[in-house]
């Protein structure tokens, strides 16, 4: 292992990630991106790919062209700072009507149903992580009135694809039909990724308001691709 020297905020650790990875903990999510916004501008001849996730970043490198010592070397004096700069505000309508769960999340964070709408599309989140399913936003976080919620004990065999759901501190979009086991509270009309024709609109950085509709909004805008265009309106009204 090794520590990285940074410009801003106590050092990292470095470890290996498979044989041609180093996983590098940070100490904050700005840290991190400015880390691999840094590793991503500095023209190192051997990066294959950099990923990042919360506080840690991947870099991947490629094997014929340099060794493990050599890269935790470069990358551990590697001159960066916390990435401050905020990401571009993406606003996503969810209908709560269509919460089977909003209820039960009402009764968990002893409140009123209206209260969660409010609490939860009142925040501003910054995406942190994309996966488990391709274009699967975790976003962070929530209000503490509403974190802490846990995850299903029994995770359903499909989740709608659009489901908000939350758990614990985070709250995140199904891109897809897939198993599930946060809670859903809301669901939006808008395609938020599509593997077939590789969209993925939304970026680790992005910031994520939710915008409350009714049925007949969601019905109007269901299957309608994620687009600049619904932000740019809504930002305007």
């Amino acid at each position: 292992m090794g520590e990285i020297k940074v410009s801003q905020g106590p050092p990292g650790i470095l470890e290996p990630l498979g044989d041609q990875g180093v996983l590098v903990h940070l100490a904050s999510e700005e840290l991190a991106r400015g880390f691999a916004e840094a590793v991503k501008t500095a023209g190192l001849p051997w990066v294959v790919e950099v990923l990042v996730a919360y506080r840690c970043v991947a870099v991947f490198y490629d094997l014929e062209l340099t060794d493990y010592a050599t890269v935790t070397q470069q990358l551990s004096t590697l001159p960066f700072c916390g990435y401050t700069e905020p990401g571009r505000l993406v606003y996503v309508p969810c209908c709560y009507e269509l919460g089977p769960d909003l209820l039960e999340v009402a009764s968990l964070c002893r409140c009123r149903v209206e209260e969660v709408i409010a609490l939860h599309s009142g925040q501003v989140y910054t995406i942190y992580a994309i996966g488990f399913v391709p274009g699967f936003p975790y976003l962070g976080y929530l209000l503490e009135r509403l974190a802490g919620v846990p995850r299903l004990e029994q995770p359903r065999r499909q989740v709608d694809a659009g489901s908000v759901g939350i758990a614990g501190k985070q709250t995140g979009i199904y891109p897809s039909a897939v198993p599930g086991g946060w809670r859903i509270i809301g669901r939006t009309p808008l395609v938020i990724a599509d593997l077939e024709r590789e969209y993925f609109p939304l970026r680790i950085g992005d910031r994520l308001q939710f915008v409350p509709i009714g049925r007949s909004e969601f019905e109007r805008l269901r299957g309608h691709r994620l687009e600049d265009s619904y932000s740019a309106n809504k930002a305007s009204t």
